[in-house]
């Protein structure tokens, strides 16, 4: 539909509209007060779920049963599995996929298992798979060992001067490294009872390929890292065997102190997973209590329903019940539930492994789970922040206080902020052979840095103070030529100019700053002809910034979002949008959202949290309608 023949929305349909999404979200509400929405990844975290049941040898046939319809029903129309609804062929995917599928019992001659088999020997067959899949295929003898980089267990003992320490790389990637270090030291072999292969998927016979650990390169130190690693696999037998021991005992003390109860190591599956897999290979018991605990982890991950069933990467209560509370908010509908569920899971007696890189900072964040104490997030904190800070009672000025002063001493020294650590750039470590997927890190990002300026801004932090000015100054060095910023957690220049908008806006920019008026030219100039936005995950890779094959609600919402806090309530395109949002918007007071339009490694790992296309159209027709009532105009928090 054109752009002038979009029906705007008047008063009375807004009104409507903004009662009705209300009403909608709040029937998701838990009897405690918070909120929390399913996580749906790609096939991998199921493929790998079933995979594990068969590592154990603690085959639920029935759950099986349920993941595989939920399998074959993402499967791609290229014959293999995408990434993201919808998206291209991706080979570890759809390598894992199949693999899961096959344990679970269907014929490889069965007509979806034969095009999965065709797309996958076409793109270059298993053995092109990454390195977390090669590991996977190890563990079930379907590759050599070295297939794998070297990863040697006596990690565990390397000084923190060290070039390779593990506070250097990210906290996803640190729990998810630790547990199989053990693995790929100690090399179990799967149980796996019913003696699944899949020999049919190497173009090459794995025991044939010569070299696992080759280019491309990104880099001259991909070559260096390369070297190291031949020289590692030769001296990696003559280790002093007392050094492996102790490092194993290093290893599980890592684990066993941050399993976090039935939240599990890191709160990740993947680490989760590797957390079980590793006190089974060390010969604890089903019934341990360690080995226990963790594998009920891994299992509150599931969704199951009638006729399927999948398996979550993590859980995300607290994000989910900060959007949806500062939604409601706007709405006018009392957030009291949500903030008296959100206030007692501050973490303020936790030294968590942030504080390796600020020793004496007091804890004050929120994790991203129900409990992962250890990783508290500075996205979720600043977004719990605001929203307390917006509700107004004085009983939450404490909280607002520790988490104020923790995020300030999580600001990174180039004034930007990493979501879970400070200063993690060492990014000469994305290059070695086992970081093929390019996210071993957690640098400073547009996204996360704008959510603390907004909450800094919002509780009356000056520009003045020091903290902001290298703040400001940081957002301003990170937009792009074309006047977007790149969004590291959501779907991706929309998600990261709305974050920026919000966070100038707070910060008392003038809506006329060049800077602004670029980023509101390039909003307008990527809304799509029937009003709404939309951006593929693509463009995380080499897709055009913001354009995407349809409209989608939780991208349209962001859209309007920035164009309200850089000043452009009344411009057309933020009235075409919201029409569109009006527009869509079912019966029920929801919409409708299978697109992905968030991330959790580009390029390698997409998410769809399913509350986005519920909170977020309900927080941008809300602002809207009050901004219209206000004489004042302007945005005047800081989400």
């Amino acid at each position: 539909m054109p752009l002038d023949t979009i029906a705007l929305v008047d008063d009375a349909e807004l009104l409507a509209s903004v009662t009705r999404a209300a009403a909608a979200l709040t029937r998701h509400q838990k009897p405690d007060g918070h909120y929390v929405f399913e996580l749906e990844a790609d096939a991998t975290i199921p493929a790998e779920y079933v995979l594990l049941e068969h590592f154990l040898d603690r085959i639920d046939p029935d759950l099986e049963a349920r993941i595989g319809v939920y399998l074959r029903g993402i499967q791609g129309d290229h014959g293999g599995w995408p990434l993201f609804h919808d998206g291209a062929f991706n080979i570890s995917a759809s390598v894992k996929a199949y693999f899961a599928l096959k344990a679970i019992g269907d014929h490889p001659d069965a007509p979806h298992m034969a095009r999965a088999r065709k797309a996958i020997l076409a793109a270059g067959g298993a053995e092109t798979t990454n390195v977390f899949t090669r590991a996977q295929l190890a563990l079930f003898g379907q590759v050599p060992w070295r297939a794998v980089p070297v990863m040697p267990l006596e990690i565990m003992h390397l000084p923190l001067w060290f070039p390779f320490h593990l506070s250097k790389i990210s906290y996803w990637s640190r729990t998810v490294i630790v547990p199989l270090l053990v693995l790929m030291g100690l090399r179990p072999k799967a149980r796996n009872p019913r003696g699944i292969g899949i020999g049919e998927l190497f173009c090459t016979p794995a025991e044939e390929v010569k070299d696992w650990i080759k280019g491309p390169y990104r880099s001259g130190w991909g070559r260096a890292f390369k070297g190291i690693d031949v020289l590692l696999r030769a001296a990696e037998p003559l280790f002093p065997k007392a050094a492996r021991q102790s490092a194993v005992a290093k290893a599980v003390t890592f684990v066993t102190e941050r399993l976090n109860g039935d939240g599990g190591l890191g709160a990740i599956y993947p680490a989760m997973a590797n957390s079980v897999m590793m006190f089974d290979t060390l010969g604890y018991s089903p019934d341990h209590p360690d080995a226990a605990i963790a594998w009920q982890s891994v299992r509150k991950l599931l969704v199951i329903e009638d006729d399927r069933a999948y398996c979550q990467p993590c859980l995300s209560p607290v994000w989910d019940t900060g959007l949806a509370g500062h939604a409601l908010a706007e709405a006018g509908v009392s957030t009291d539930a949500a903030c008296d569920w959100l206030t007692p899971l501050q973490i303020t007696d936790v030294v968590g492994d942030w504080a390796v890189r600020r020793p004496g900072l007091r804890p004050g964040g929120w994790a991203f789970q129900y409990n992962n104490p250890h990783y508290p997030d500075v996205d979720d904190t600043a977004v719990v922040g605001m929203l307390l800070h917006r509700n107004g009672d004085p009983a939450h000025a404490e909280a607002i206080d520790r988490a104020r002063e923790w995020v300030i001493g999580m600001q990174s020294s180039d004034g930007g902020w990493g979501a879970f650590e400070p200063e993690n750039t060492q990014h000469y470590l994305n290059h070695i052979p086992f970081a093929d997927h390019g996210a071993l890190l957690d640098p400073p990002t547009a996204d996360v840095s704008a959510r603390c300026v907004s909450f800094l801004a919002q509780i009356g932090i000056s520009n003045n103070d020091p903290v902001m000015a290298r703040a400001l100054a940081y957002l301003r060095r990170d937009q792009e030529a074309d006047g977007s910023w790149f969004g590291r957690w959501g779907t991706n220049y929309i998600y990261g100019t709305w974050s920026v908008l919000c966070a100038l806006n707070a910060a008392g920019i003038a809506h006329d700053d060049p800077a602004m008026v670029r980023a509101v030219d390039w909003l307008v100039s990527v809304q799509r002809d029937d009003g709404g936005w939309g951006e593929d995950e693509e463009s995380y890779a080499d897709a055009p910034h913001g354009r995407y094959k349809e409209s989608t609600p939780s991208q349209t919402a962001w859209a309007v979002l920035g164009l309200m806090a850089a000043g452009a309530t009344d411009h057309p395109a933020t009235a075409r949008g919201i029409a569109w949002l009006a527009a869509t918007q079912k019966a029920n007071g929801e919409w409708d959202e299978a697109a992905y339009t968030a991330v959790g490694f580009p390029r390698v790992f997409y998410l769809r949290y399913h509350g986005y296309k519920l909170y977020f159209p309900l927080l941008a027709l809300a602002r809207y309608r009050n901004l219209r009532r206000s004489n004042i105009r302007r945005v005047e928090v800081g989400f």
